[in-house]
């Protein structure tokens, strides 16, 4: 293969426009499906478990979900400003995402103490993580 055989894509302002709206349909349809699956799985440990375990199961969910939704935000702001994103910009923002999950993990469990349900947590936490799969199975991402 030569360097002939390769050509750069030439997106014009309709094509670029129409990635940015579709791009951001699918940021957005992620927190909402992480959001549903949370609430559905907290009222089921609600309802099974206990108050202790609803409450832990969602707490676990919202630990990442707030990252994932200010980190969401950050890249639908980018999306309207119509500026390129980089990706030490992704990076980076993955990075915070991440940290302020772990801080508030630890604040949830200073929180709770005692009472936390960890199985509740973790499943809570684990919903969340894998919301995607659901629009993945729907077609939806």
């Amino acid at each position: 293969m030569n360097q002939e055989q390769f050509e750069a894509i030439k997106l014009s302002p309709e094509d670029k426009q129409r990635m940015r709206v579709s791009a951001m349909r699918g940021l957005l349809r992620l927190v909402i499906a992480q959001g549903l699956a949370l609430l559905i799985v907290s009222f089921l440990a609600l309802v099974f478990a206990g108050l202790w375990a609803g409450l832990s199961a969602f707490a676990g969910g919202m630990t990442y979900l707030i990252p994932t939704s200010m980190f969401v935000l950050h890249l639908v702001l980018k999306l309207l400003s119509k500026r390129d994103a980089t990706a030490v910009t992704f990076f980076i923002g993955e990075a915070i995402k991440i940290g302020v999950a772990m801080v508030l993990m630890y604040l949830v469990v200073k929180v709770f103490g005692s009472n936390l349900v960890w199985p509740a947590f973790f499943v809570g936490l684990l919903v969340v993580l894998k919301a995607y799969v659901l629009l993945l199975v729907f077609k939806k991402l």
